[in-house]
């Protein structure tokens, strides 16, 4: 699941700075400033948003994470200069299709509705970093984290649980 859900959660996330590119740039910055198809637009200030959050919540997972958020907007920016129509379009039909099928694995999994209807700011902000940072717990990153976060996450499943009657 956790593959399925981060591939999904990412595409998504990758898909709306995409989507983001279409408002043109919003502060000119001058060329020798401004990397390759990072103009100041409405994706690269929200790319750049969700980078500043993530290094200070986690410097070394936030930095990684970082450079694929800055990564998915400069991608977005050069795949909307190279096709505009087709790149919204397609951006637009596999973002629908990624929401749909977030709600479905929800649904069928967890037997629950997404976090986003519980909590839109942790949904929208931290939902990513958490799922990076179960992506880098696989391959050893800060062990004592994952104990820490793990704990956590019990607790909140036997509240969920308890709260409606599940028990397992």
């Amino acid at each position: 699941m956790l593959r399925c859900s981060a591939s999904a959660f990412f595409l998504v996330l990758h898909l709306t700075f995409l989507q983001a590119t279409y408002t043109g740039t919003l502060i000119p910055t001058p060329s020798w400033i401004t990397p390759p198809y990072l103009d100041l637009n409405l994706g690269v200030i929200g790319a750049s948003l969700y980078s500043l959050l993530y290094l200070l919540l986690e410097p070394f997972a936030g930095f990684l994470l970082a450079l694929f958020c800055m990564g998915g907007a400069a991608l977005g920016n050069y795949l909307h200069q190279q096709n505009p129509d087709t790149t919204f379009q397609g951006a637009l039909a596999i973002h629908i299709v990624c929401w749909i099928f977030q709600f479905i694995g929800h649904g069928k999994y967890e037997g629950r509705a997404p976090a986003l209807l519980d909590n839109l700011i942790q949904a929208v902000f931290l939902a990513p970093m958490f799922v990076w940072l179960e992506i880098l717990f696989k391959f050893g990153y800060r062990p004592e984290l994952r104990s820490r976060v793990n704990k956590k996450v019990q607790v909140e499943i036997e509240k969920f649980k308890s709260k409606n009657g599940k028990t397992q």
